[in-house]
């Protein structure tokens, strides 16, 4: 009869933990009037699925495979970094973790490198040398352990471990809450340091780093849907909340960017229903877990909203090979843009990247890093705008296109070249170090 009742109340249980998380959360929040503008130095360019296809296709090491992806700071710019880890249930057993891949996120180009060096205890291995493993059997069972980061300093790998534990409540119905419990950090030679919220914050190693758990930040943002109560939740509805879907592959809330007052997340939610506008932005310190609301004050679209307006606006382009990803809002001197790449949809590279004035919808798209960086920074890029399909130029038309192609057949870099140009193809001989063997073409009419 226990066990009867215990499934019988789950759900209403359930409902009650989210009430509770939802007054912890509104609670600790405060509501702003604007938001910070964005670091235009290091803005978020590089998806995670073309990340994990930059990564792939420069990977040539056949016993190893690269693993799931998250942001890592390095030297202040923001990287996709992935544990290179033993690929085969042979290689999980006999080898380690051999080092980190990074993809640089500020930048169109497939910019990859790595960070090698075997881990006593890594991403991917077998069980007795996993990472996992060694914080199950040496720390609390009731911890829920967050996704694993690797973080570079110095050169030097760490794996870094947010995790959350439960806070337990008695009334109405006994329940518990998350709560950020602090970080874990584990060095190459396997030693596990458990730090606080106040002590990671503190530690060099993870200055600038993801260190409040992004799960936890989506479960308190989407639990205040529960704000006016649980009978308004099932009922009228009246103030209800909901994340805001996305478009893309594998681009969920929330998002990490880089903004001018530092690292932080940021969800979008819109109202429940078909409603598709933005009702509220929140922000989420990546560094310390301070929770901010900014409500507009005029109407704003909607992420939703801001994909289609990129698809009006490029109407030669062919949305059967391409779609807009992972909209963000991005204020640049404090007006509220979506920020839109547009990307192939077998995630080969990002075409261009569009900026959605979220209050008049016009639509600005720059296909080059330089002109997207001006653009974030508030000045006027030298690149001129366009609004046609990413694989055509928007001033006139090339002589010829030079793209430097994979070994599988992705494009890593384009190169236009105009009439009044040449190209130059420059080969090193055997005979000495520098010399060149150099073809050219004119290409002048």
């Amino acid at each position: 009869m226990l066990v009867i009742a215990a499934f019988a109340l789950a759900p209403l249980a359930n409902a009650v933990a989210g009430v509770t998380l939802s007054d912890q959360t509104m609670s600790q929040t405060a509501t702003i009037e604007r938001l910070d503008d964005v670091d235009a130095d290091n803005p978020r360019i590089v998806t995670r699925a073309v990340a994990d296809r930059y990564a792939s296709n420069t990977l040539n090491r056949p016993q190893y495979r690269v693993g799931d992806t998250d942001i890592s700071v390095v030297n202040g710019t923001p990287y996709w970094a992935a544990p290179l880890a033993p690929d085969g249930l042979f290689n999980r057993i006999t080898k380690r973790q051999a080092g980190t891949v990074l993809v640089d996120m500020t930048t169109q180009q497939a910019n990859v490198r790595s960070v090698d060096g075997e881990l006593e205890t890594g991403v991917g291995t077998i069980f007795h040398r996993n990472y996992r493993w060694e914080l199950l059997k040496s720390q609390a069972y009731l911890v829920d352990y967050g996704d694993p980061k690797m973080v570079i300093h110095n050169e030097t790998q760490y794996i870094t471990v947010p995790y959350t534990e439960p806070a337990f409540h008695l009334t109405p119905l006994p329940h518990s809450t998350p709560q950020w419990g602090g970080v874990a950090v584990i060095d190459p030679s396997g030693s596990i340091e458990m730090l606080s919220p106040a002590e990671a914050a503190a530690n060099p190693i993870l200055d600038t780093q993801q260190l409040y758990p992004e799960k936890l930040a989506l479960q308190s943002v989407a639990a205040t849907k529960y704000r006016n109560g649980i009978i308004n939740t099932y009922t009228s509805h009246e103030d209800e909340i909901e994340v805001a879907p996305l478009p893309g592959d594998d681009n969920d809330q929330p998002f990490f960017v880089l903004s001018e007052s530092g690292p932080q997340y940021v969800v979008a939610v819109e109202p429940y229903g078909d409603a598709q506008g933005l009702q509220e932005l929140w922000t989420i310190d990546g560094q310390n877990g301070t929770f901010e609301r900014y409500v507009p004050t005029d109407s704003l679209f909607g992420p939703q909203r801001a994909a289609d307006l990129v698809r009006q606006s490029a109407p030669q382009t062919d949305w059967d090979r391409f779609s807009p990803a992972e909209p963000i809002l991005t204020v640049i001197d404090d007006r509220e843009y979506w920020q839109v790449r547009v990307v192939p949809e077998d995630n080969s590279g990002i075409a261009y990247v569009a900026f959605v004035d979220a209050r008049s919808g016009n639509v600005d798209s720059f296909e080059e890093t330089d002109a997207i960086t001006q653009f974030l920074a508030g000045e006027t890029p030298t690149e001129t705008a366009t609004e046609t399909d990413p694989s055509e130029t928007t001033t006139e038309t090339p002589t010829v296109i030079v793209q430097r192609v994979a070994e599988n057949g992705t494009v890593i870099e384009t190169m236009r070249v105009y009439d009044d140009e040449s190209i130059e193809i420059r080969t090193p001989t055997n005979s000495s170090v520098g010399a060149e063997n150099t073809t050219t073409k004119s290409l002048a009419s």
